[in-house]
């Protein structure tokens, strides 16, 4: 039985506040939104991503034209 509790004793006095600590620290900033780098670096991305989608449209338009069987060979 003492075997046991002195896990239990070491957990609870040792791992689990740590623990609650940052769970409640991640809770806080998950809460809080995007910082401004944050914002600026996803606005960053999404503005890539729309040009790369422009890109990809752009280059099927090309292969429509000049090879209209390729979509059967993917």
């Amino acid at each position: 039985m003492h075997i046991i509790m002195v896990p239990i004793i070491i957990f609870l006095l040792i791992v689990a506040p740590i623990w609650l600590i940052l769970h409640y620290k991640s809770q806080r900033q998950i809460s809080q939104g995007l910082s401004e780098e944050e914002y600026m670096q996803m606005s960053e991305l999404s503005e890539l991503a729309d040009r790369m989608a422009d890109r990809i449209k752009t280059l099927e338009a090309i292969l429509d034209e000049e090879a209209p069987q390729w979509r059967k060979g993917v």
